[in-house]
């Protein structure tokens, strides 16, 4: 197994497949790198140096009951774009994962980075505010923790429904893609998934995406129960320097295993733009 040890002593692991210009993947919550197959395949096919890492409490890599916020996940994240030397990267983050991707151009710059790409990810602000009146209310986060505190378990399984717009009607369901999710999200840690919804829904971002100037492809889908669009891709595509917003009707949170075909295509354009 490829792995790094962070400064704290936290062991992370990444899978680093193929050779050329680097594209890092950060997954979203309570998944791992394996989100990521299809993608991964697809560039790394293309000539591309494909690398994702499984953030720290979630799948192959350890479980620290501290560092469970998005200044931990970004150092993190530079502590292998530093072991791995990565220069002219692009940056691809869903969901949690978009965050970690707008903290660490926040926090660490664009000097090994060339672009970036936010799918279903929750920049700028998830949390309902007086400043940010389209997020969602704290209750639907303190649902999310007690959900996963009463049956973890049955809660994975209960989530791939809207994750995946599997409760609209006429949805095609696929019990491998259930399956899969749920299995990534219980070899996580318990601790860290629970702390993991409060990084992700209550950290501001604002100030993140406006530090960042390399041109940055925001792909969100209309139909997304999860990281709903209003609240976060179209206003980040607003904060954004230099943002392109590409929006997908009818797709849900989980766009990138069940529409593969449409969002490597638009990937592989954006890297190759």
């Amino acid at each position: 197994m490829s792995t790094i040890t962070t400064k704290d002593g936290t062991t992370i692991y990444y899978k680093d497949w193929g050779t050329g210009q680097p594209i890092t993947f950060s997954h979203g919550w309570p998944l791992t790198a394996d989100a990521w197959d299809a993608q991964m395949l697809f560039l790394g096919q293309q000539g591309y140096r494909v690398i994702a890492h499984d953030r720290r409490g979630n799948g192959r890599s350890s479980q620290p009951w501290d560092g469970n916020e998005m200044d931990t996940y970004a150092d993190d994240l530079a502590e292998l774009f530093e072991a791995l030397d990565l220069k002219d990267a692009v940056m691809v983050g869903h969901s949690t994962g978009g965050g970690e991707v707008a903290r660490y151009l926040g926090r660490h710059g664009t000097k090994r980075v060339s672009k970036a790409v936010l799918i279903g990810a929750v920049p700028p602000l998830m949390l309902k505010t007086e400043s940010n009146p389209e997020g969602l209310p704290l209750s639907v986060f303190d649902g999310l923790r007690a959900s996963i505190v009463a049956d973890r378990s049955e809660f994975y399984k209960e989530l791939t429904l809207p994750f995946y717009g599997y409760n609209r009607p006429g949805a095609k369901i696929s019990e491998g893609v259930q399956d899969n999710f749920w299995l990534q999200g219980m070899i996580g840690s318990h601790k860290s998934q629970y702390d993991t919804v409060k990084a992700f829904s209550e950290t501001d971002f604002t100030e993140d995406l406006k530090k960042i100037d390399i041109p940055v492809l925001v792909m969100h889908g209309e139909d997304d129960q999860i990281v709903p669009i209003v609240a976060a891709g179209l206003k980040s595509a607003k904060i954004l320097k230099n943002g392109t917003l590409k929006v997908y009707p009818g797709f849900p949170h989980g766009m990138c295993q069940i529409h593969a075909d449409q969002i490597n295509a638009d990937l592989l354009a954006f890297i190759k733009s």
